[in-house]
């Protein structure tokens, strides 16, 4: 295999490299800052160029880092590298990998329809293609971020007209951009700005120096005691939910933007008032359909629903397994 899994992670012998280990490792290739897939303690990493900056400010700006252009071509020992759009947050990659007459491509967490905050997902054609399955059932299905934005502009409308604050969870790295450069375009708010918690400002304001247009934003911690946020909207990291920070809002309502939304016992499982279907992952006709497009002859499948889409691509005749990863899967997870 010129891609196997190892106790540190997915190894190149080929190349001599790890993409996206979970354990320490001299050279690391990173399809994207999320804490499950960019971790520390790697001798030296590679990142997509606009992924740099929040990788720094993840794992710490002294870390040594290569930043590599979209489709620039590098040579690792007999293999030759490159990274290419994943579409699922500011710098995610895909990972290309040639060596013995082989192509391989690493798509790390990935999304195909249009993010104003990031660049579209691109096709690289392949003979394996390693995916993910995190939301491999036909029940998910995803309409486009626009229509959300529409939605949650109703919802705060709405509560602004009853003088009650709107405090929407979503995650701080990703999620939170996403919603505020499509509500950004959007002219039937109640506001011309929204609110943060202190966990997404560092994160936007990187996005804001990558030249993404966004909804303008001020911190929570910054207003008065005695502010009055009946009429505002407030985003904030799940693990926000009823901490001492809530106290701030009063009279409120709150919503989860996730893809994990679209089945409605989750929804009431946790609490929430209401929920808005979106999500940094694939649904399943993209993922079937990106299957189909890279022309991958094997498909090997990791963390999520691995069984079901195994299944599903061997009853079409495409060689597919399981991959075993040390990636995050679930509702708890960071980035859905």
């Amino acid at each position: 295999m010129l891609i196997e899994p190892t106790e540190r992670g997915l190894y190149c012998g080929a190349g001599d490299f790890y993409i996206d280990p979970w354990r320490p490792v001299g050279r690391a290739l990173i399809t994207h800052a999320h804490a499950d897939h960019a971790r520390p303690g790697h001798g030296r990493y590679w990142t997509a160029a606009p992924g740099e900056a929040l990788l720094r400010h993840r794992l710490g700006a002294d870390i040594d880092c290569c930043a590599v252009a979209y489709g620039e071509s590098l040579s690792f020992g007999d293999a030759r590298v490159s990274f290419h759009p994943a579409g699922h947050v500011l710098g995610s990659a895909q990972i290309r990998v040639e060596a013995d007459g082989e192509v391989w491509v690493a798509s790390g967490d990935y999304k195909r329809d249009h993010d104003p905050s990031c660049a579209d997902f691109e096709i690289v054609p392949c003979d394996t293609f390693i995916t993910e399955a995190t939301f491999a059932l036909p029940v998910y299905r995803w309409g486009s971020s626009a229509e959300v934005a529409r939605d949650v502009a109703a919802w705060w409308r709405d509560n602004a007209a009853a003088g009650r604050a709107s405090v929407l969870f979503c995650y701080a790295l990703g999620k939170a951009q996403r919603l505020l450069a499509e509500l950004g375009r959007r002219d039937d708010l109640p506001a011309d700005r929204a609110f943060l918690h202190g966990a997404l400002v560092p994160l936007t304001q990187i996005y804001r120096e990558a030249g993404i247009g966004m909804l303008a934003t001020e911190p929570v911690s910054e207003q008065p005691k005695d502010h009055d946020f009946s009429t505002a909207l407030a985003l904030a990291p799940p693990s926000a939910a009823g901490s001492r920070w809530m106290r701030r809002f009063g009279e409120h309502r709150t919503g989860f933007a996730s893809g994990w939304m679209r089945i409605r016992g989750n929804r009431r499982r946790r609490g929430y008032d209401r929920g808005f279907v979106l999500s940094d992952h694939v649904d399943w006709p993209g993922l079937i359909d990106t299957v189909e497009a890279t022309g991958a002859r094997r498909v090997l499948a990791t963390h999520g629903r691995t069984d079901v889409l195994v299944s599903y691509l061997r009853q079409r005749g495409i060689a597919a397994e399981p991959l075993v990863t040390d990636y995050a899967d679930g509702p708890e997870g960071e980035d859905d």
